[in-house]
């Protein structure tokens, strides 16, 4: 990926990092929220929560896309139930950790959308920020690293849309005073309902290098895919 951007002209202010090396960095953060009272174990799975009935509305970074009315949207999302909220489960091996959000409306100014104003609570319910498998979730690296790294511009696909209220709130919880700004722009699309994927098999740059093409070709060919 790094080889591609290079090629295309994109090339990095700072050295990448990854998340795999920063896990003392989400551990400090989740021990602030748990000094807070914010967070508790969770052995729920995926299949328990959609049973429970919480109806559609993410639990973690399983987003994905589709288009209504012109515009991609996320599909629908489970939100949890907080069923686990006053068990008082121990952590442990095959246990996840979430942190509680309480009701809140969060408004925000999308670069490209313009108002945004979204109930987290009532979409996901309490976030995940670690899984049964020990695994950092979306939601929680990515605003940590966001605010740790003092990012003040946020550019991603539409179909994350529905993770800003979410981790703007979050971020308040961690202590960030104002939130990044974002941007949310158009996918490529391979149909109206699915987006192009690597692990679908969907050609990457990697293909239209070999293939010959020069880098503004590319650039230009996406331009007007998302037009």
């Amino acid at each position: 990926m790094l080889e591609d951007l290079a090629w295309l002209g994109f090339e990095a202010d700072q050295r990448p990092v990854r998340q795999s090396e920063r896990g003392a960095i989400y551990e400090e953060a989740l021990e602030l929220l748990r000094r807070k009272g914010l967070v508790y174990a969770c052995d729920c799975t995926r299949a328990e929560i959609a049973a429970a009935g919480a109806g559609p509305t993410a639990d973690d970074d399983t987003e994905t896309a589709r288009r209504v009315s012109g515009a991609v949207q996320p599909d629908l999302e489970l939100r949890y139930p907080g069923t686990c909220r006053e068990r008082g489960l121990a952590a442990g091996r095959g246990i996840g950790l979430r942190v509680r959000l309480e009701p809140s409306v969060e408004r925000f100014t999308d670069l490209r959308l313009g108002s945004q104003e979204q109930r987290p609570c009532e979409q996901c319910g309490d976030l995940l920020a670690r899984d049964r498998d020990g695994n950092w979730t979306y939601q929680f690296a990515a605003t940590v690293d966001d605010y740790v790294q003092g990012v003040t511009l946020v550019i991603r696909g539409v179909d994350l849309l529905a993770s800003t209220g979410r981790q703007i709130q979050l971020a308040r919880l961690l202590g960030r005073d104002q939130p990044p700004a974002f941007l949310h722009h158009p996918l490529i699309m391979k149909s109206p309902g699915q987006k192009l994927s690597k692990s679908d098999g969907d050609t990457g740059i990697r293909e239209l290098r070999a293939a010959g093409w020069a880098p503004a070709d590319v650039i230009h060919r996406a331009m007007s895919l998302v037009e």
